[in-house]
């Protein structure tokens, strides 16, 4: 399954995401920061980065720009929840550095993994068969 790096400064998102995606059988690792992202990247290669816009230290749209840059196979999706100007204005400039697709929160669980799916190169029918194979090596 691929593997998904998740950037967000919010602990609860962080871990929330996290919980939905491992149910779906992805393996996610996660940062608290852009630059704590980047590194991770570097350790152990993720296939997409979920990266939050608004952050301390390296914020999103630097994030996005520096994975576009120095490492352009890996997808992108960017998500956010407000800042000064609006999340609209935030998740505009993460598609023109990048992202592949953005998110408003707090985001809708089966949009998000439709579209996480459908940038992967899944779709609903594979993810069924293996859990389907997963029952029937079990029994």
């Amino acid at each position: 399954m691929p593997r998904i790096l998740i950037i967000d400064d919010d602990d609860q998102i962080r871990k929330m995401l996290r919980q939905m995606l491992e149910q779906e059988g992805f393996e996610v690792s996660t940062a608290h920061e852009g630059g704590a992202g980047v590194k991770s990247h570097l350790r152990n290669p993720a296939d997409m980065v979920i990266t939050d816009i608004i952050m301390p230290d390296q914020e999103g749209l630097e994030t996005i720009q520096k994975f576009k840059n120095e490492f352009p196979d890996v997808k992108v999706i960017a998500m956010s929840g407000g800042g000064r100007i609006g999340p609209e204005s935030y998740l505009h400039l993460a598609r023109k550095f990048g992202a592949m697709h953005t998110f408003i929160k707090p985001i809708d669980r089966d949009d998000f993994l439709n579209v996480v799916r459908q940038l992967l190169g899944l779709d609903f029918t594979e993810r069924m068969e293996e859990k389907d194979e997963g029952v029937k090596g079990e029994g």
